[in-house]
């Protein structure tokens, strides 16, 4: 089963670590420093053509991959409970 984020991108749901909302989780300065990092390292991608809602953390054997989604949280757990891909 896969997970669509939006902008045709999809993942493996299987390497979907966490689903996190960015405006509650954002007030932390440890989620900053990690998103951060995340975008140094070269391991964010923002598949948003908007402002982000979310971001999903993903690992597979290739690496860990933090994606920026326009989705809410909520919408992309009702995805992945009805198995949609659109």
């Amino acid at each position: 089963m896969y997970l669509h984020l939006g902008q045709s991108v999809v993942v493996p749901f299987r390497d979907v670590i966490g689903i996190f909302d960015l405006d509650n989780t954002t007030s932390s300065h440890r989620t900053r420093a990690f998103l951060e990092r995340a975008e140094r390292e070269g391991e964010l991608v923002d598949v948003s053509m908007d402002v982000p809602k979310s971001f999903v953390l993903c690992q597979s054997e290739l690496g860990t991959m933090v994606y920026l989604s326009q989705l809410s949280p909520a919408t992309l757990l009702r995805r992945a409970e009805n198995n949609q891909f659109e």
